[in-house]
């Protein structure tokens, strides 16, 4: 059984003003940097709920491109993220939308990136004390706190799949915390979310991407608390 992380009993280490506007913006933008693998060269955000309302004046705006400039929550430059993000050549567009997104938390923010030719979609709600809940990724409805270090497997729905990655994981002594497998279709392409108790050797990411009818793996480790 996994228990309460520090954020959900005291809050995080953060900027103001608001543990959901900010501290849990700035961790959406993290995810979404992590998944582009780097600084990207275009951000369109979308904005809803509360998010849509009060996103300048709750420094939501200033969150979500500190994210992206892979920036921790208690980073005093978040202040300065928006001039920051345009000096490294990242282009951010925000989109207030009027109409909330079906079924989600209010504060949730949508980000459309490109990098190096790629297109990364992603979705996440900040649900409370800096909390957040990633529930999209490129078309694909999921769930994960990015609490822990968090693989996203993109791969073909072949039989003996999953196997084959836990076998991995298992060589590595990596503990699976959490795993949910998602699919568009049946026969087509898969996105295996695992969570880990830990952050293991990288190579593991190496292993991984040369399975057969692995498509992409990405590995989200935000490193909160790490730092000396």
């Amino acid at each position: 059984m996994r228990f309460k992380d520090v954020f959900s009993i005291i809050g995080p280490s953060m900027i103001g003003p608001s543990s959901s506007h900010t501290a849990g913006a700035v961790r959406i933008g993290r995810v979404a940097r992590h998944l582009a693998g780097g600084l990207p060269e275009k951000a369109d955000i979308y904005l809803y709920g509360s998010f849509a309302e009060t996103y300048r004046g709750h420094g939501t705006d200033l969150a979500l491109a500190g994210g992206l400039m892979d920036f921790h929550t208690d980073d005093a430059r978040i202040k300065d993220s928006l001039e920051l993000a345009e000096q490294a050549g990242m282009e951010v567009v925000f989109h207030p939308m009027t109409q909330p997104l079906p079924h989600l938390h209010p504060n949730t923010a949508r980000l459309v990136i490109q990098r190096k030719g790629n297109t990364f979609e992603i979705a996440g709600c900040s649900i409370g004390g800096g909390n957040i809940e990633i529930v999209q990724i490129n078309g694909y409805a999921i769930s994960f706190t990015a609490n822990y270090p968090t693989l996203l497997i993109f791969h073909e729905d072949r039989k003996g799949m999953i196997a084959l990655m836990t076998h991995i994981l298992q060589q590595y002594d990596a503990n699976i915390g959490f795993m949910k497998v998602e699919r568009k279709s049946r026969s087509g392409d898969v996105l295996t979310v695992i969570e880990l108790d830990d952050a293991k050797d990288r190579e593991i990411v190496k292993q991984l991407r040369m399975l057969p009818h692995v498509r992409a793996v990405h590995f989200i480790h935000l490193g909160e608390g790490e730092r000396e």
